[in-house]
């Protein structure tokens, strides 16, 4: 490798990977599923040396296992259970899930396939090191710490100042941070917060459980798009416009009241509401926005709510969309009062610097041979090889709005 290792810790991963792993080793151990890496960039290139530097990185993260130290660690964590541990102690990363070529027109491909058990665990380790990869090898790192340096000190003094309200926050950007160095400053720096007299911005922790161990501070974050998709259309005899229901189900199976809060917009929000009826409303603390509108979603969930005869001040609405702390703080002060606020911030806080940053996912795409795909709020969000069964899912789900 011509850069240091990169991923130094099998914790080096998202805490949902976590729960949605244990209930996957419970409940869908033989689910197999394939996955795809897009880069959404249109003037990014790959180069072949980046290409090379990125299998040998994700060689590197093969040879890794969990110390003991570190599942006593996950052992604390009051939802992870015994069985899953045991599990985890057995674990490896496989290198011969994974192909990757130049076959690609942003020049890098990488394709995963195994069980879901072992590909859902690469996702944010293998984004994570074509991130830094790329950063180190196309800039002049040194010129890009020193600019996110800047940009970090100025939010924090924004934040500090009561300038900005992000209410109560998260830090979620490990997938696509600028390298390990720069999300660590950014923890690090906000974990100070709290010690700033008159700030009304919570800082409450980070998606990355090493960092979270590493500083003492809450690892955050429950279930990603995968779970509704993989759970609600990997069983092909399953109606896919009830992806909800399957995936709230199998959530509450596994975890009861704790860990609760649902992912709103894998086949649409509006979808979503005809499953969270009142036992799931009840039963998760709160919903998390990925696309959309985020005011106009906040009030969708809100009404819903109350016709439910809930109330939304108990429930947290968490948002996760592209955020920085303007639109944070916008939607802040419209729902504050009114129920929970909270914020996962991502490449915002761990690759904000003075070159735009890449946007790219390794999305699920297909589950137990057949094509799965996502319907969000947001046109394009959505990643599918067979525009046919993107078709099939969206009537599907237009029938199911038609007619119930």
């Amino acid at each position: 490798m011509k850069l240091k290792r990169i991923i130094n810790s099998l914790l080096e991963t998202d805490l949902y990977k976590f729960s949605m792993g244990q209930a996957i080793y419970h409940q869908f151990p033989g689910y197999k599923t394939t996955w795809n890496f897009k880069c959404r960039n249109q003037d990014v290139h790959f180069t072949s040396e980046m290409v090379e530097e990125i299998k040998e990185q994700i060689q590197a993260y093969c040879k890794l296992r969990f110390s003991e130290e570190e599942l006593e660690y996950l052992d604390g964590i009051k939802w992870i259970k015994g069985s899953y541990l045991d599990f985890l102690r057995l674990w490896e990363p496989r290198y011969l899930d994974f192909e990757i070529t130049t076959d690609a027109e942003c020049g890098l491909s990488i394709e995963t396939r195994g069980t879901w058990l072992n590909t859902s665990l690469y996702e944010i380790p293998t984004l994570a090191i074509v991130n830094e990869v790329y950063f180190r090898m196309q800039y002049d790192y040194n010129e890009l710490m020193e600019s996110f340096k800047e940009r970090l000190e100025n939010k924090f003094e924004k934040l500090r100042s009561g300038s900005w309200c992000a209410g109560t926050f998260s830090e979620f950007g490990l997938r696509r941070r600028l390298s390990a160095q720069a999300q660590e400053l950014a923890v690090e720096k906000f974990t100070h917060l709290k010690e700033s007299e008159g700030c009304t911005s919570k800082y409450i922790g980070t998606s990355n459980v090493y960092l979270a161990k590493k500083f003492s501070i809450m690892p955050v974050g429950t279930m990603a798009h995968e779970w509704l998709m993989c759970v609600g259309q990997g069983n092909h005899k399953h109606n896919p416009a009830y992806s909800n229901w399957y995936a709230l189900d199998a959530w509450v199976k596994e975890y009861g009241v704790l860990n609760g809060t649902a992912l709103t917009d894998a086949i649409t929000t509006d979808c979503f509401l005809k499953d969270f009826q009142l036992t799931f409303a009840t039963l998760f603390s709160g919903v998390r926005h990925d696309s959309g509108d985020p005011i106009e979603w906040g009030e969708k969930m809100l009404a819903h709510y109350e016709e439910l005869g809930l109330d939304p001040k108990t429930k947290t609405l968490l948002f996760s969309d592209s955020l920085d702390f303007e639109r944070a703080d916008r939607i802040y002060r419209h729902f504050n009062g009114r129920t929970k606020v909270a914020f996962g911030i991502g490449t915002y806080l761990s690759n904000d610097t003075n070159v735009p940053a890449l946007n790219i996912v390794m999305k699920t795409t297909a589950c137990n041979g057949q094509d799965v795909a996502k319907i969000s709020d947001t046109a394009g969000k959505g990643m599918c090889r067979n525009p046919e069964y993107v078709d099939y899912l969206q009537r599907c789900i237009d029938w199911r709005m038609q007619h119930e």
